[in-house]
């Protein structure tokens, strides 16, 4: 059982931590997301949607922008709460009263882990269905063509490659058009050029189809299989319908597609099964194929037909678990038997060997695919644990770096680390590296860096002095000043 002080300290280490951890995930959220509204506001608005479902848009956003800012939070987090511990001499005294700072840096791991763990359930039950339902969303205001607005002195183009409008006055209070010229190609076969002196617009109640109410006006009309005959009628009044200018927002509701950032690592590990039983699959087909051509040569009788003993895949222990709950609390669906698949004796057909290996290709680089999103979900929940173990260190090293020293090392780390997740993910999607050096590099990368900073720390005693951002530079930059020293000393004896 722990002792009282020992829980009263990490009760307060993790206290200092809350409001901080609380401020950094709302303010980097809210920022990302003013950038995100910034760039597509635009777009959507000038699609004539309501305003309900530009929120929507947006709201679906946030949970990518969380699942991006949760580890900087914890960064951002744990330099501010130790670098004001450590400037206000609160490390020193407690390293003076025998605390070390493993210690101190256990409270700290733990909560990360509380976090690392929040982040997955995150990254793997909320991000997946908001990232289906914003896709699927996206993908019906596409559809939807923009809201119809008339220029004046401007050809219109009113319903693409078929009717064009331009007008020397419109007034929008009325609707009233002034010398309106509408050109009409609609039909393939002839061309009409319609005048009028003046007009009306009205639309129908959802806005989909346009009436013109013209008077006064001219109809001069040519056909094709007949320019030599032009036809020009007079009229004091034309009604015109032109339909389909614009529609209604129409709402999918039953997409059955998803992509690799739109499943759980469940259903993405089903798929990786699958694309490794077609690598297998197309690999002992080649080999059958090379045997089968041998005994034709031999004159011995075909191989049999080969039977399908593919087995359903294994699943990990974090899919049954979450296999049970769900089957605990929904409710059991009915499932339909799948017809058993007759695979091809190989005598009957040989494979191409090229197409044996596009097919080898094909399933390793979507079983890839699907690899480095699993990774990349499990990577970025365990970046909350090693960001904390990084900035453990970097915070009591320099303790008066002050909001100048979170801020510049949060934005650092966050760039290099998410720019070789990026640069990860395009590697292990080409099958140049394996899925999970492609998304654990920068995490490898920075536990190291980490525990050298510990090492480093510890090594250097109880005393927190200096710790300014001279001496940040001289911890990053000094070797290349020492370098020089050395270089101008070894020239300066070799003169001598």
């Amino acid at each position: 059982m722990a002792r009282p002080t020992v829980r009263i300290l990490s009760r307060y280490i993790l206290r200092e931590h809350l409001p901080p951890l609380g401020f950094a995930l709302a303010a980097l959220t809210f920022a990302m997301l003013v950038n995100q509204v910034a760039k597509q506001f635009g777009n959507f608005v000038g699609k004539g949607l309501p305003w309900s479902v530009v929120f929507e848009v947006f709201a679906l956003s946030i949970p990518f922008i969380v699942a991006m800012t949760l580890p900087m939070a914890v960064l951002v987090a744990v330099l501010y709460a130790f670098s004001h511990l450590a400037a206000d001499n609160e490390i020193t005294a407690m390293k003076a009263s025998g605390i070390s700072v493993g210690r101190l840096l256990a409270p700290v791991l733990g909560g990360a882990t509380l976090m690392a763990l929040i982040s997955l359930l995150w990254n793997d039950q909320v991000l997946p269905r908001s990232n289906h339902r914003l896709r699927t969303l996206l993908v019906d205001i596409q559809r939807k063509k923009p809201t119809f607005q008339l220029k004046e002195q401007v050809i219109n183009e009113v319903v693409a490659g078929q009717f064009f409008l331009r007008a020397a006055r419109i007034d929008p209070a009325t609707n009233k058009l002034n010398d309106v010229t509408i050109y009409d190609l609609e039909d393939p076969e002839r061309r009409r050029i319609i005048t009028a002196d003046s007009g009306r617009m009205a639309y129908t109640p959802g806005g989909t189809d346009l009436y013109l109410t013209l008077r006064d006006g001219e109809v001069h009309e040519v056909k094709r299989d007949d320019p030599a005959h032009f036809n020009r009628t007079f009229y004091f009044t034309n009604r015109i319908k032109v339909a389909g200018i614009g529609n209604t927002l129409e709402r999918t509701e039953h997409d059955t597609y998803r992509g690799d950032r739109e499943m759980t690592i469940c259903g993405m590990q089903q798929v990786v099964a699958q694309a490794r039983q077609d690598v297998e699959r197309a690999r002992r087909e080649a080999r059958d194929a090379v045997v089968s051509e041998l005994r034709r040569l031999i004159k011995l009788a075909p191989l049999p037909a080969a039977t399908n003993d593919s087995t359903p895949p294994r699943t990990s222990l974090y899919c049954r678990v979450a296999g049970g709950i769900k089957r605990w609390l929904l409710p059991r669906q009915a499932r339909a038997a799948e017809p058993a698949q007759a695979v091809p004796s190989v005598a009957q057909q040989a494979p191409i060997p090229s197409v044996l290996e596009q097919r080898v290709r094909a399933a390793r680089q979507r079983a890839s695919v699907y690899e480095v999103e699993i990774q990349k979900k499990l990577a970025i929940s365990a970046a909350c644990v090693i960001f904390a173990l990084l900035g453990v260190p970097l915070a009591i090293r320099f303790p008066r770096g002050g909001v100048g020293l979170v801020i510049g090392t949060s934005l650092a780390v966050f760039s290099v680390y998410y720019v070789g997740l990026i640069g990860g993910e395009e590697l292990g999607d080409r099958l140049i590296v394996s899925p999970f050096l492609a998304m654990w590099t920068p995490n490898l990368i920075f536990t190291a860096v980490a525990l050298l900073l510990l090492w480093a720390v510890r090594r250097e005693g109880s005393t927190a002095h200096g710790g300014g951002w001279d001496d940040l530079r001289q911890a990053l930059f000094g070797w290349v000043g020492n370098l020089t020293k050395t270089r101008n000393a070894r020239r300066r004896s070799g003169n001598g």
